[in-house]
């Protein structure tokens, strides 16, 4: 069994922190995105993987390496242009062969891992194993048509969907998908949708069989799914203390300080995160929150936020909540007259004042 992971793409609905930074390495809960496919497929036994990058980029390569750290061997697979999921199927042929493969959409993450769903995969001994979550816009998905619990259908992104079931972005296939990804034509949006290629299976006689996800699944694919991800992770993550808190500091619920983090006469409530290095001085802190690495916060409330590596936050009179912060940002009170608003904004950047 070997591994597929996708990590292209432009992240147009999270821009325009994905003007600067691939969406895959987003942290979650202070971890990279792809971090969490590619642990989940090494704790399932996998021990070759596969990861689809842009072809004009070496920022995954960079950032994740060959997979020594994992105890795996990474491929990397370039792609040109976004030509759909299908066409990453068929331009990684070569690195497949005739193995059997798990399919993993990198901004994808599920709870549980994914074990369960390749035993179920070999239980079954079929050609196509899907993964379904049931969700409240199934539009926005490939959808399965299901008749006596069997996938008789599968439509992309459909008007009427014929079920309240979105086809994750986990799956699972035999060799006899290349017959199908070298048979469809592109859609009218001029990709190679895989809906087609499990719709082609069906049609020649393939067997599909699939497992309902029960737990939580996320497609991170907009900012708010980011802060949903980040808060269900945090949820599940341990209380570990291994920075400096300082006695006029007080810690309530999971509390997570890694190396170097230092919190001086802040008040943190947990789950929460403090990143390597950073500095948390005079500040609330609430639940839900993660700061990445060598960020420094003074005299500031922050809840439900990703705030991300190298920022600074310094004497903000009003708490920031619901928010994601990119690299290298600076939010400062001014201490000049006249007291206004000064704002550098990149292109498709949100900003809301009260």
């Amino acid at each position: 069994m070997k591994a597929l992971i996708t990590s292209g793409g432009r992240g147009t609905r999270l821009q325009p922190i994905t003007h600067t930074q691939n969406k895959h390495l987003i942290p979650i809960a202070n971890k990279p995105i792809l971090h969490y496919a590619i642990e989940a497929a090494a704790e399932a036994g996998i021990q070759e993987i596969g990861i689809l990058i842009n072809a004009d980029s070496r920022e995954v390569p960079n950032a994740i390496g060959d997979g020594e750290r994992w105890g795996i061997r990474i491929t990397y697979i370039p792609q040109d242009a976004p030509l759909g999921l299908a066409h990453v199927v068929k331009i990684s042929q070569d690195f497949i062969g005739d193995d059997p493969f798990i399919f993993y959409l990198g901004d994808n993450m599920v709870v549980g891992g994914v074990k369960r769903f390749i035993e179920r995969f070999r239980a079954d001994r079929c050609n196509c194993h899907l993964t379904l979550a049931r969700v409240k816009d199934p539009s926005r998905f490939g959808v399965p048509e299901l008749r006596d619990s069997k996938i008789v259908g599968v439509e992309e992104k459909p008007q009427r969907p014929k079920s309240d079931f979105a086809v994750a972005g986990i799956y699972i296939y035999d060799s006899t998908i290349f017959e199908a990804v070298n048979a469809i034509k592109p859609s009218a949006r001029g990709e190679l949708e895989i809906s087609d290629a499990h719709q082609y299976l069906l049609e020649k006689g393939y067997e599909i069989t699939y497992s309902e996800i029960t737990g939580w699944w996320k497609d991170t694919g907009k900012p708010f799914d980011l802060l949903e991800a980040n808060r269900l992770i945090l949820e599940n993550m341990p209380e570990d203390i291994r920075g400096a808190v300082n006695a006029g500091s007080q810690l309530a619920g999971k509390v997570i300080v890694e190396e170097g983090a230092r919190i001086i006469d802040s008040n943190i409530r947990g789950p929460v995160i403090i990143g390597k290095n950073s500095e948390i001085r005079n500040c609330y802190i609430g639940p839900y929150t993660s700061i990445y690495h060598d960020t420094k916060i003074q005299n500031s409330e922050i809840e439900f936020s990703i705030i991300m590596d190298h920022c600074k936050i310094t004497d903000v009179g009003i708490r920031i909540e619901s928010s994601i912060l990119g690299s290298d940002i600076e939010i400062i009170r001014a201490g000049d007259k006249p007291k206004t608003h000064r704002f550098i904004l990149g292109a498709q950047s949100r900003l809301e004042i009260v």
